[in-house]
């Protein structure tokens, strides 16, 4: 899956909020940290387990399953380059807001 994914406007998350969706076949979690929209795999990269219901600290998500913790911006485990989840770019062009995929994943 390639390309820019336009999130629609009513499922922009808000401050300190997050939404899951599904495009292509790959699940999505976008998140608005302080302002600033991060996007994750929705799939923790140990199990497969959801990261967006996990636990948000900032701009650090815990794996319900067995408590990983992310950094959402570079997608790394924290204090560690052994786990990573796919993280991707976000641009915002006046009220639209796009999730940009690529043939590689692209940390934002």
């Amino acid at each position: 899956m390639n390309g820019r994914i336009e999130v629609p406007a009513q499922r922009v998350p808000g401050v300190g909020e997050r939404v899951l969706f599904e495009h292509g076949g790959k699940s999505l979690a976008l998140f608005n940290v302080d302002g600033r929209l991060l996007a994750i795999d929705d799939s923790c990269p140990h199990q497969g387990s959801s990261l967006c219901a996990g636990q948000l600290d900032g701009a650090v998500i815990q794996c319900r399953a067995h408590g990983l913790r992310f950094d959402l911006a570079s997608g790394y485990l924290l204090n560690s380059k052994a786990l990573k989840v796919a993280s991707y770019p976000v641009e915002v062009e006046g009220n639209q807001v796009f999730i940009i995929i690529t043939g590689q994943e692209v940390v934002s």
